[in-house]
């Protein structure tokens, strides 16, 4: 169903079914995003003898340093978790359930236009380069999904950024506000695009890898159930597969996003001037050397619990909606 030529649906239908699915997507996926932000978001413990940052949506931002005087001895970490489903009790004991929805505003504003964008342009982009003979039809998947994850993800940074600053500080719709317009203040517009290079560095190959895998997943399941279109079934599984396979070999660049874009609220909190941002690499072998290399793959159970569902129904929404569609413009007579 994915090989149709464009005159099958309008884009404008591919947006209405993409836009479907991202909505879908994004209720029952946000709890999962928001414990894989908490998680890659915490720095090494206490233990390690490093000040910390401590702020509870009540008090002042406080600096406590665990080997000085000024330390309360009652003091623990309250956001220090040990697991996903560390994660999860601790959020819900600590900040309420709908604290696990954070930022679910922010993703739809930002989910639903980006994801129509994406496929829609997925798909364009792979009919232009199939039809023209541009690449072959096994690497076509690969090239449209990277050229259009690459689009998306410039015009939508801004947003991530928002997003990645209410699920992990748990910030208030108007303390962001001054959060933004403070970060514009130092680093002018650029500060909006803070994450840029991780983000494109995580997506685009996730997005290349993805849709190569889907299609050649897709293609060998159908083949041992030959029919005329692709079933919801096989691009549930399909998706689910691909979207592991990809969300696992790019989970370090999604460790050092959320790093770089959280450091800059932290930094405004106490009024600091933010450095001027280490380079990607810099960064991967910080994390690599205050938490070993299990510190590249933290929030990864979340991560992957979330990318494997979250594909497969995004994935088979899209097509479920092609499909309508298909179905109604066959149904519609000619003329109309």
């Amino acid at each position: 169903m994915a090989d149709q030529e464009p005159g099958g649906i309008s884009p404008l239908q591919q947006m209405v079914a993409s836009g479907t699915g991202a909505v879908v997507t994004s209720l029952f996926m946000t709890p999962l995003d928001v414990v894989k932000v908490r998680l890659q978001s915490q720095r090494p413990s206490a233990a390690s003898g490093k000040c910390l940052l401590y702020c509870n949506g009540v008090l002042e931002p406080l600096y406590l340093c665990p080997n000085s005087a000024r330390c309360a001895t009652w003091f623990q970490d309250p956001t220090r978790f040990t697991g996903t489903v560390d994660a999860f009790v601790k959020i819900v004991r600590h900040e309420g359930t709908r604290t696990l929805w954070s930022g679910l505003p922010a993703t739809l504003v930002m989910t639903v236009p980006a994801t129509a964008i994406y496929f829609t342009a997925y798909d364009q982009l792979k009919t232009f380069l199939c039809g023209w003979a541009l690449t072959s039809d096994l690497y076509a998947p690969m090239v449209a999904g990277a050229l259009a994850r690459l689009g998306t993800v410039t015009v939508i940074s801004p947003l991530e950024l928002v997003r990645t600053k209410l699920q992990a500080q748990h910030v208030s719709y108007r303390e962001l506000g001054s959060c933004v317009r403070a970060a514009m203040a130092q680093g002018g517009w650029r500060s909006l695009w803070l994450g840029w290079g991780p983000t494109a560095l995580r997506d685009v190959p996730f997005s290349a890898l993805y849709w190569f895998n889907y299609e050649l997943v897709k293609s060998w399941l159908s083949g041992l159930r030959p029919k005329d279109q692709t079933s919801v079934g096989i691009s549930f599984v399909a998706g689910g597969i691909s979207g592991t396979v990809a969300a696992v070999l790019t989970l370090p660049f999604d460790v050092v996003k959320t790093q770089r874009q959280v450091a800059l609220g932290a930094l405004e909190a106490v009024r600091v001037t933010p450095p001027r941002a280490d380079s990607t690499w810099l960064l991967l072998r910080r994390i690599r050397a205050e938490s070993g290399t299990r510190g590249l793959f933290a929030g990864f159970l979340p991560r992957i619990i979330k990318a494997a569902p979250s594909c497969a129904i995004m994935i088979s929404t899209y097509e479920f909606g092609k499909s309508f569609f298909q179905r109604l413009n066959r149904e519609q007579p000619l003329g109309s």
